[in-house]
């Protein structure tokens, strides 16, 4: 029996101005490209709505596992997204109503048969800060808020804490603050705005130090090591777009518990692939866009993230 090649689209930021040894993104299209996938490309400014039918100018991809060359463009042609066997919705965050508007056109090509990685509603419920609220026993106390007067009595209640938007990404605007530290009222109004603009406070986990773990979750289960970005010494951010040092690790009992309470949530609402942030024993973002973190955990275990996900995007299918 011959099996169909499978036709899968993604749309993702500009594939030139990626880094190639280390992008997940580019580590799925090597699989899809593995198994003679048909690669549709697209970024946000290629699709579009038509009286309710979601399409796009697709470019076909061919890619390659080289860091001088890793891409090559064929032929450009208008497609109906729903044709397409499985979309990997792979834009980076800014999260902003540009990305809204995407998820709303991949919902049309859901509804006309594509599978979506992740499924657009999941994408637009699921804040990587604000989500860890529905798993409050999984986290450091955490508060939302607009109030820089809750901030501080937070700050004054705890001693030590993160504070952060929820819209940020790759540690950007992150701040470690310690009770009595002057700078603390003008960190808490540049992130809330003076009070328009929601923002998180966390009590500091002091484990940060052994780093900032990421777990991939395929299908809600979890790749069996977690990839610690442990800060340099001068830094308090787990995060390796600001130097921190990437070291695959088995995971722990605690890393476990805190996977089976999350993952079925993420599977059952669509979430194909996800992942989570934890750091000591607490879960601290759930990361649904666009995770990263497959190129180091391969390279280290010897494993293919993406072909287990291909492997789930096939059962889905």
């Amino acid at each position: 029996m011959t099996v169909k090649s499978l036709k899968i689209g993604i749309v993702m930021d500009p594939i030139d101005s990626i880094t190639p040894y280390k992008d997940s993104s580019l580590a799925m299209l090597l699989e899809a490209a593995r198994r003679n996938a048909e690669i549709h490309y697209f970024e946000q400014k290629d699709v579009r709505l038509l009286s309710g039918k979601a399409l796009g100018q697709s470019t076909l991809l061919e890619v390659r596992d080289d860091n001088e060359d890793w891409y090559a463009f064929g032929d450009r042609q208008e497609i109906e997204l729903g044709d397409l066997d499985a979309i990997l919705m792979r834009k980076d965050p800014p999260f902003d109503m540009e990305y809204v508007y995407t998820t709303y056109i991949l919902d049309r090509a859901q509804e006309d048969g594509a599978l979506i990685v992740n499924a657009p509603q999941a994408l637009r419920d699921m804040n990587e800060k604000a989500y860890t609220a529905w798993f409050p026993q999984c986290t450091p106390t955490t508060l939302i808020t607009r109030s820089m007067e809750e901030m501080k009595a937070f700050l004054a209640a705890h001693e030590r804490v993160v504070a952060k938007p929820l819209d940020g990404m790759g540690g950007r605007s992150i701040f470690v603050v310690s009770k009595g530290d002057k700078n603390a009222n003008v960190i808490f109004e540049t992130l809330t705005d003076y009070g328009r603009y929601f923002a998180m406070a966390q009590v500091y986990i002091p484990e940060i130090t052994a780093g900032d773990k990421r777990i991939l979750l395929i299908e809600g289960e979890p790749v069996p090591y977690a990839l610690a970005r442990i800060p340099t010494g001068d830094d308090n951010r787990g995060n390796m777009v600001a130097g921190a040092v990437a070291k695959g690790q088995e995971m722990s009992a605690r890393d476990f518990e805190i996977c089976e309470q999350v993952g079925p949530a993420l599977r059952d609402a669509g979430v194909l692939f996800a992942g989570i942030d934890v750091i000591g024993d607490y879960l601290t973002e759930v990361n649904v866009t666009s995770p990263t973190g497959i190129r180091e955990l391969d390279s280290q275990f010897d494993l293919n993230i993406a072909g287990l996900m291909f492997d789930a995007i096939e059962n889905r299918i």
